[in-house]
């Protein structure tokens, strides 16, 4: 059972200010990582009482119960050695949920950070609805989760009830998606992994059921991909898809060209980064648990970043090792790996994430403790306490970990190797091989001490690829883990680490850095002594502009002799930037196929999987789409997707409208004939010091075109204030030239009409503003026109400010949830930007800019 249940009286509980204070002293000022350690992981009651001062006090909670565990055992780790592997997240660092959860006494959750689920081949309604309220209990515990949907029946497909047809996949994807919206975790959202097989007769419909259909919002999806199929793509021929997948006596078949659904594929990848490719027959190929297909654990589907393909109810714990530690010498020309200490704290990573498990089934032990105790009665309960039942049998049996890496960008660039170039992949892998080789050894070091996995059978997996690379590597290994078999069925993964990396002041898992210095922006308030004024916002506010380091970058100038105090101009940071080893290895310059094949690379010493994403630029063509998902199928990788820059903008909507995408889908990729007469809104505002007004004409809401400038012009607009909408209506004059006129009712519901809208305003805000109605009218995305009218580079502070104006006025029509790109919240520094009625609001800390 779960010994940590101490009674809160007998707690500390710290202040808010305190224990931010104590935080910043911990990060050495970075606020970010403060913040994001006190809201995500300091120990909480439901109340709000905080009980941890600093991220000390927390891994003391885990170092504590983890040598509890290890004092079970045989030569165990005392708390201190613990402690000295996780403190200030130098080495060994639990991912989200082991870091939230160990020790933990006011949560009743999992420890394990992954799920996939399951039906076995059950298509009826019973089991569909199963699958969604398993999902949902997992995720009430903190559990992403992942399932396919391969089983269920294909459109069309005759069915023995009132409907008399199956429905297909489409209708059960929106179902899943909605259960999870649904599902708050501590203000978190539930993720989700729908796949299905390409052999599936509905594989179509599900590839474009998130381009179409604009509810699957509450999902990521992949696609299945087998070998058979790619084979069919290269040589151009016919693949048939069949019911049950690849059946041999199927109920249903159907013969595609493979061809034209992989252009599917690689279009909608292309426009909106889904669907995810998994490449399933690789992925099987390689997987140790699927040696023990046959006993429970045939691989199903992902987790919902892909890391983890597992069978139906098994889970997977995260941890990550910094590599950066591992840095002698950092950053100098004497730079070094310490693959000693790396193979010792390997080892003990390994044991530390097998204690992790025996914390989970004492977790799992409380859940079931939990649902037992509550008032519902037994059949209410039963789905719930199964579910949990299994779970517990396969972590026990199984006892699967996931040990990956973080800070591989910084590491190369501390010991003086470019990111994507063939020695710095070259060294990557090395550091996996010897990763992979050291965990194995420890697994199988742990079966001597505690015992091998319950089901271990070395003539299982005499033919699985990745034990015969563990053997030609390592002779004498693969002979011991034959004597004594593995603790583990399965040891290794790459997992995002977004938050953690935060709080490691890294890069992120394999990534490389974003960008290694970039300006941001403070407000100054009126009262504020000793500042200078940089910028004034369209508002009125003044901001200082400051140079921010990644902290990496900054080590990397103090070790070389450059001042980090100095306010560098940008020609200045451009300088710096081309001088140190992160010069053409941020994740805007690596060579895309490069990444690919880096990631083949690793791949073959990672047992699991690996998540990563290649980011394009949005102009990259989707040919360019075409060859990084073949080129990886050919690398050997496991799973692959592509990021356009912008391309979810307009597609992917956070909210259960999707406004946005039928008005898309209506505008199309041409220009709409205009009506003579739309519907249109006035829209008032305020730059600096001018008063503006906007008229903006509309289809079905949509803005398709833009008249603005300021009240007080020469010609002026004569318009009472409280007119907030009327018509735009198109004429021509005596002249035949075509014109624009305002109509609206006044109090008495009389028509006034003013003429020549367009001629009514400075000449030069009315041709940019043709400009900018044209982009509106062909379909372009409203936050990628606002995006697009911000980095305008106009030449005098009036037209400018105009500028400024405009984007103020179309930020309004963009659908609430719609996420920003390319922008960084001016709070905490966070990517995780949505427009909230046509404010930039920042999902993580809150905060909100209007205007």
């Amino acid at each position: 059972m779960d010994k940590t249940r101490t009674p809160k009286s007998t707690r500390k509980v710290y202040t808010q200010n305190e224990v931010m204070q104590a935080s910043l002293a911990y990060f050495k000022g970075d606020s970010l990582a403060a913040t994001v350690w006190i809201s995500k992981y300091a120990l909480k009651d439901s109340q709000g009482n905080i009980f941890e001062k600093s991220p000390d006090d927390m891994h003391r909670r885990i170092a504590a119960e983890i040598a509890r565990i290890e004092s079970k055992y045989a030569n165990p780790l005392s708390e201190e050695e613990v402690f000295n592997l996780i403190k200030d997240f130098k080495y060994l660092v639990p991912q989200g949920s082991p870091m939230t959860g160990i020790g933990n006494p006011f949560q009743v959750a999992s420890l394990s950070n992954c799920f996939v689920i399951g039906n076995d081949d059950s298509d009826s309604y019973g089991g569909i609805m199963k699958i969604d309220q398993e999902q949902v209990q997992l995720m009430k515990r903190r559990g992403g989760v992942g399932h396919d949907l391969s089983h269920i029946r294909p459109k069309g497909s005759p069915v023995k009830n009132s409907a008399l047809s199956s429905t297909g996949l489409v209708p059960f994807m929106e179902r899943y998606s909605n259960s999870t919206r649904e599902v708050a975790q501590d203000g978190r959202r539930g993720a989700l992994m729908l796949s299905v097989s390409i052999n599936h007769p509905d594989a179509s419909d599900f590839i474009d059921a998130k381009m179409d259909q604009g509810k699957v919002t509450g999902a990521n999806v992949s696609v299945r991909i087998d070998d058979a199929f790619m084979k069919a793509v290269k040589s151009d021929s016919v693949y048939t898809q069949k019911y049950p997948i690849f059946s041999d006596n199927p109920l249903y078949t159907k013969e595609i060209k493979a061809k034209e659904l992989w252009g599917k594929i690689i279009h909608n990848a292309w426009k909106s980064a889904e669907p995810g490719i998994l490449f399933w027959d690789t992925i099987i190929n390689e997987s140790l648990p699927d040696c023990y297909a046959d006993l429970g654990y045939k691989t199903l589907s992902t987790n919902p970043c892909g890391e983890i393909p597992l069978c139906a109810y098994d889970s997977c714990r995260l941890l990550a090792i910094n590599l950066l530690s591992y840095v002698k010498e950092p950053f100098t020309k004497k730079a070094s790996f310490d693959f000693d200490l790396f193979k010792k704290h390997v080892a003990a990573a390994q044991r530390v994430m097998d204690d992790i498990i025996d914390l989970e089934l004492e977790k799992i032990d409380s859940i079931l403790e939990k649902i037992n105790a509550d008032p519902e009665n037994e059949e209410i309960k039963r789905v719930e306490k199964n579910l949990w039942l299994n779970i517990q049998h396969k972590a026990n049996e199984g006892r699967r970990t996931g040990i990956g890496i973080t800070a591989e960008g910084d590491m190369l660039a501390a010991l003086g190797l470019r990111y994507g170039s063939q020695e710095g992949i070259e060294f990557s892998e090395k550091i996996q091989k010897t990763l992979a080789i050291e965990a194995y050894r420890g697994s199988v070091n742990l079966a001597r001490e505690r015992g091998a996995f319950a089901i271990y059978d070395s003539e299982r997996e005499k033919n699985n690829p990745f034990v015969l690379r563990l053997k030609e590597a390592d002779s004498e290994l693969y002979y011991q883990m034959q004597e004594h078999g593995r603790r583990n069925i399965a040891l290794l993964t790459i997992a995002p680490t977004g938050t953690t990396s935060l709080m490691t002041q890294t890069t992120s898992g394999i990534e490389p850095v974003f960008l290694p210095v970039y300006k941001r922006r403070r407000k100054v308030n009126p009262n504020d002594k000793d500042t200078r004024v940089d910028f004034v916002d369209e508002v009125g506010d003044s901001w200082e502009e400051y140079v921010v380091f990644h902290h990496r970058f900054k080590e990397w100038m103090l070790i070389n002799g450059f001042d980090v105090t100095k306010n560098y101009s940008q020609e200045e940071m451009d300088q710096l930037v081309e001088k140190s080893p992160y010069y053409k290895a941020t994740s805007n310059d690596i060579d895309w196929l490069s990444k690919v094949r880096m990631q083949g690379r690793i791949q073959k010493w990672v047992d699991h999987s690996i998540s990563v994403t290649i980011n394009v630029p949005n102009d990259t063509p989707e040919e360019m789409v075409n060859q990084l998902y073949m080129k990886a199928w050919e690398a050997g990788c496991k799973g692959v997707t592509v990021y356009r820059d912008g391309s979810r903008s307009g597609v992917l909507i956070s909210n259960s409208e999707k406004k946005e995408e039928v008005k898309e889908v209506q505008l199309g990729a041409f220009p709409t004939k205009r009506p003579q007469v739309l519907e249109a809104d006035v829209v008032r505002f305020q730059n600096s010091k001018d008063k503006w007004i906007a008229f903006i004409g509309l289809i079905e809401g949509k803005p398709y075109e833009i008249f603005t400038g300021l009240v007080d012009d020469e010609d002026g607009i004569l318009i009472p204030r409280w007119v907030t909408d009327g018509l735009i209506i198109k004429n021509k004059n005596d002249a035949g030239m075509t014109r624009y006129d305002f109509q609206y009712k006044n109090t008495r519901g009389y028509k006034t009409t003013i003429e020549g809208l367009s001629h009514k305003f400075n000449p030069e805000y009315w041709n940019y503003a043709k400009l900018i109605s044209s982009t509106l009218r062909h379909g372009m995305p409203i936050d990628k026109v606002v995006e697009l009218v911000g980095s305008l580079q106009l030449d005098n502070e009036s037209i400018n400010t105009w500028k400024n104006g405009v984007a103020r006025a179309l930020k309004r029509y963009i659908v609430d949830g719609t996420e920003a790109h390319g922008q960084k919240c001016s709070n905490c520094n966070s990517e995780n930007l949505i427009y909230q009625e046509g404010c930039l609001t920042c999902n993580d800390c809150g905060s909100s800019k209007c205007g």
